[in-house]
């Protein structure tokens, strides 16, 4: 093996493994919250979020199973490398619903959410950009 190609090969060891931790990382945070917002009466998520209690039950619910079907999309296709162009769309489907969690939390006028909305955001868009186009997983 020449040393390009060897370079080549742990610069993909690079990208892959950035890449598999952010996944793993988008999908604790948000499979976990998913699922909180998913089961939680809705008068407990508004003790600790607040926002719950403002708007409709099924909105709090629909959002809840949005962000646990991404969090299964940016993991299960991708390990099991069925359908692996799934976890891609995963990552755009949640930087669409942190624009949207920005829009809404500007409206409210709740400045503080914005960093985090912003970071989740760009985490999930490179999550997208390099698994459609940096190191995408092949099917089996």
């Amino acid at each position: 093996m020449t040393h390009s190609a060897r370079q080549e090969g742990s610069v993909g060891r690079g990208w892959t493994i950035s890449l598999w931790v952010a996944q793993l990382l988008l999908a604790a945070l948000f499979g976990f919250v998913g699922v909180m917002k998913l089961t939680a009466p809705i008068a407990d998520l508004a003790k600790q979020m607040v926002w719950p209690g403002d708007v409709s039950p099924a909105l709090v619910r629909f959002i809840g199973a949005c962000e646990l079907a991404a969090a299964l999309g940016l993991t299960v296709p991708a390990a099991t490398r069925i359908r692996p162009l799934l976890t891609p769309l995963a990552g755009g489907g949640l930087v669409m619903l942190m624009v949207l969690a920005m829009a809404f939390h500007l409206a409210r006028g709740e400045m503080q959410m914005l960093p985090g909305n912003l970071v989740l955001g760009a985490l999930a868009g490179f999550v997208a950009w390099g698994r459609l186009r940096k190191v995408p997983i092949g099917v089996r």
